[in-house]
């Protein structure tokens, strides 16, 4: 992970690209739509327009959660990007029962469509412009690990399916004349624009209720502590995302005839130690001596089971 200022000014850069894109896809699609009388391309068009406000939305949050902590908000405001998931998941869920509702009105119209060559060159643009948007989200993500982004790049993916398939649908239309054809890929699209929604929403409540993080980084975290030699043990180990800051929190167990200094001085070392593993994180470490006997979550958990 790379430090928090480098990673706010990635996060900023991807979504001002995300809303400049969007919007210029938007108004292609609106003349796209208008031009062919298309109904998927219509529902392609009212994604765009999801992504636009998506964009702004995540740009916002990303703004808010770079913030420093207050006196009311000592963790921060990272959670911040996980309303705003929260937010982008209704826009798109909202936008899909529409597309829905439009479908099946016009299933059974047969009324033609005009200009598909005209469509056909403005979605192969669009969908090189959505692999653009895709790759340079998925870049800054892997080095900020911003849910904001990882939200708004999800609108991106699922326009790469919903371009393909809308390049199918005119084509279809174009030389064999099947105008349902039309209304079936735009009520498909809109069923999986209202999954996408439904995973949007899944991982921001996530987050708010602090879902512990991966097994994978949680056995990093321990074997990174219990190697040091003066560790004796760990245990009630809590982690948790806040807005792409990792939060670390565990009970050390070392020598009972440590003097405070010296306690002081390795759990400063076990902090260090983690910080180099995720930089951002923010670790709170609770000492105690080895082998006493206290009341711990991670047997009250045991217990649960």
């Amino acid at each position: 992970m790379i430090d928090k200022a480098t990673a706010d000014q990635l996060n900023k850069r991807a979504s001002l690209l995300a809303i400049a894109v969007s919007g210029f896809l938007c108004i292609l699609k609106i003349f796209a739509a208008l031009y062919t009388g298309s109904l998927s391309v219509l529902s392609s068009m009212v994604d765009s327009l999801s992504d636009i406000i998506g964009s702004i939305v995540t740009f916002f949050a990303i703004k808010i959660s770079s913030l420093p902590a207050s006196e009311n908000h000592r963790y921060g405001y990272g959670k911040i990007e996980a309303l705003s998931a929260l937010f982008q998941s209704a826009f798109i869920a909202a936008s899909a029962c529409f597309i829905i509702f439009g479908g099946i009105k016009r299933f059974k119209d047969t009324t033609s469509i005009e200009q598909t060559s005209m469509g056909l060159v403005i979605m192969m643009i669009s969908l090189i412009a959505t692999f653009a948007i895709i790759y340079y989200q998925k870049r800054v993500y892997r080095k900020t690990q911003s849910q904001a982004i990882l939200a708004d790049s999800a609108h991106y993916v699922v326009d790469i399916a919903t371009n393909i398939s809308i390049i199918t649908t005119l084509l279809v239309v174009k030389y064999f004349k099947i105008f349902w054809f039309d209304s079936l890929v735009a009520i498909l699209i809109s069923s999986y624009l209202l999954y996408t929604a439904y995973k949007l929403a899944a991982d921001a409540i996530r987050m708010i209720l602090d879902v512990e993080l991966s097994k994978e980084i949680r056995s990093q975290v321990e074997t990174s502590i219990t190697k040091l030699p003066f560790v004796g043990d760990i245990h009630d180990l809590r982690t948790r995302n806040i807005g792409g800051v990792y939060n670390f929190e565990f009970h050390l167990e070392l020598d009972g005839a440590l003097s405070l200094n010296q306690a002081h001085a390795y759990a400063h070392q076990v902090e260090d130690d983690l910080k180099k593993l995720y930089p951002r994180s923010q670790v709170i470490i609770h000492q105690e001596p080895a082998g006493i006997k206290d009341d711990r979550l991670d047997e009250k958990i045991k217990n649960k089971h």
